[in-house]
């Protein structure tokens, strides 16, 4: 059995459980065979002090056919 890593980054203007959240979701949708999801780092975007963007980069691995 072999896997393979990719790095993604979710977003959210809530909260970095929503950013994480989003890039599983995404993760899910678009790959096949997702084992599992490793947060990597955490990061806050600020536009404006009113429209802050929640940043997570998770690391997904899948496994190949």
């Amino acid at each position: 059995m072999v896997h393979k890593k990719v790095t993604l980054i979710g977003k959210s203007t809530e909260s970095f459980d929503d950013a994480v959240d989003d890039a599983i979701d995404r993760a899910l949708a678009t790959l096949e065979n997702v084992h599992w999801v490793e947060v990597q780092d955490l990061g806050v975007e600020l536009a404006t002090v009113e429209d802050r963007e929640y940043q997570a980069e998770v690391e997904v691995a899948f496994q190949l056919e």
